[in-house]
């Protein structure tokens, strides 16, 4: 039987940070430890609360009920997306699902693709939420599938969905590709014109492309695909795992849908803050860290090769044989792509050093899905573009695009002005109409929610402030470095317990780097 629901937090208490001893951890700490928080690296110790006895169970898996889905064979297809990556080798099964588009002043209306794949043959479904500008959540969670303990995979078939205007859920195509590389290419705190205008030549090629589409693809109306997606699996309530900002859907899945929301385990939150600015700094602050962490597993001063290489290219931008110039920014932003998937750094630090030496194919070979499209893949920054700027209601004037740009790339020499490309995207798009939508509901049951000290997507301080404003969130903290947790057996195993078992973790669960 599921364990009950530690109850819910009604205050922090102050943590005094100096006046803790430092303790090393030897261990992961799941369960009614009544150890204190780990003070380490000036980093926010997660923090103790205060509780009451009103917080919701945790639910039943539940067993699924007959599932109107056509699935068909997909595993070479799948195994060929892959690539050969390595691990065990499960069954896949894909299809498609039809959901409302409900653009903005015509609730209800149209109709829209959702692609999903099935990995593995267990029992209950756990859907699976990706970034939205990372690999489309299929790939995602076929190549979850691969590592994930067998356990888990025992009880449980991952759910692969595409979000909507991603991968291939009607994937947004309507960027033209001079624009798209400029958006990636310009430095936006060395002047604002080259990239504003290429912003604005997008926002109207988008708008005449998608129409009615264009405001309907965001986080919120994502929500709404996954409900009827948890219907069309035949499930009472929504299992599922969400990665980075794939997260934040589901924390909003649960705000308006609580009394359907299941075993939730979130695997990083991007920063709630409205203040679009302040996030994109703490994204930068993150994945400055991220290098250096990288740089200290392989041996190798990545930040001084990075630097290295921009000032390289600065002085001359080589052609990479799918025609694009490999900019000082294009490279950064192909460096924070890289610094975004752990098993990769090595590849990564070799791709820096190979773009020093001339070569810069395999370093933009990191980058390439974002700004190449084909016939068969959508370039992921068209739907990047349309779901950020659709989720965000921070919109600039030019004078203060340009002082904020300066102030990030001052802030943070690295990556400060690739993050803040983000701002300038977003200005000439339409302004968000309505509320983006709460994350998490006192009414839903607990989800666990896990921040990663050092994360170059979703940095840690701002997960645990997403976390704060949930109020059946139940926090668990790795002090590792990379884009999620799972990577980590500590916070492998307290995800399966409570996936699979039903068990709680305490809230405040310590997992050591």
């Amino acid at each position: 039987m599921p364990r009950r629901h530690p109850p819910r937090r009604r205050a922090r208490r102050a943590v005094l940070a100096a006046l803790l001893p430092v303790l090393v951890v030897a261990g992961c700490t799941v369960g009614p430890s009544t150890r204190p928080a780990v003070v380490q690296n000036d980093a926010p110790a997660p923090a103790e609360r205060e509780q009451d006895e009103s917080g919701q169970p945790l639910p039943p898996l539940g067993e699924p009920g007959p599932s109107t889905l056509d699935w068909s064979d997909c595993a070479s297809e799948t195994r060929d997306r892959l690539g050969g990556a390595a691990g065990r080798n499960p069954s896949y099964e894909c299809a498609d699902l039809t959901t409302t588009l409900d653009p903005p002043g015509m609730p209800g209306q149209g109709l829209t693709r959702m692609s999903v794949l099935k990995a593995g043959n267990g029992p209950i479904p756990l859907v699976v939420v990706n970034d939205v500008d990372g690999e489309p959540g299929t790939l995602y969670a076929a190549r979850l599938a691969a590592t994930l303990p067998d356990a888990l995979l025992e009880r449980f078939s991952l759910i692969g969905v595409d979000r909507r205007g991603t991968g291939n859920s009607d994937a947004v195509r309507c960027i033209p590709s001079s624009e798209r590389a400029t958006l990636l290419d310009s430095d936006p705190s060395a002047g604002i014109d080259r990239p504003l205008d290429a912003a604005r030549t997008a926002g109207q090629q988008c708008a005449i492309a998608l129409e009615d589409e264009q405001g309907a693809i965001d986080s919120r109306r994502t929500t709404s695909d996954l409900d009827t997606l948890r219907k069309s699996l035949g499930m009472d309530r929504l299992h599922a795992l969400g990665h980075g900002e794939g997260s934040r859907v589901l924390a909003m899945y649960s705000a308006r849908f609580p009394g359907k929301t299941g075993r939730m385990v979130l695997d990083g939150m991007p920063d709630p803050s409205d203040d679009h600015a302040r996030v994109l700094g703490g994204v930068a602050g993150g994945a400055e860290a991220t290098l250096d962490a990288a740089g200290r597993e392989l041996g190798r001063d990545l930040r001084a090769h990075v630097t290295a290489l921009t000032e390289r290219l600065g002085r001359g931008a080589p052609l990479t044989s799918d025609g694009y110039r490999l900019t000082p920014q294009l490279a950064l932003r192909a460096v924070l792509s890289g610094l975004a998937e752990r098993e990769r750094w090595s590849e990564l630090a070799d791709a820096v050093a190979t773009a020093r030496s001339g070569d810069p194919d395999p370093l933009f070979r990191f980058v390439r899905p974002h700004v190449v499209e084909d016939q068969v893949s959508a370039a992921r920054l068209d739907g990047t573009i349309a779901t950020r700027c659709n989720d965000t209601a921070t919109r600039l004037p030019a004078d203060r695009l340009a002082s904020t740009t300066r102030d990030l790339a001052r802030e943070h020499p690295l990556f400060g002005a690739t993050v803040a490309q983000e701002l300038v995207w977003c200005s000439p798009w339409p302004t968000r109409s309505g509320e983006r939508g709460a994350i998490g509901s006192d009414q839903a049951p607990p989800m666990v929610v896990v921040s990663t000290e050092t994360d170059p997507v979703t940095p840690g301080k701002g997960t645990i402030r997403a976390a704060d404003q949930m109020p059946s969130a139940v926090h668990v903290a790795w002090k590792g470095a990379g884009h999620g947790a799972l990577s980590s057996s500590c916070v492998t195993d307290a995800a399966q317990g409570f996936l699979v078992d039903g068990d709680v973790p305490r809230d405040g669960t310590l997992c050591p780097a």
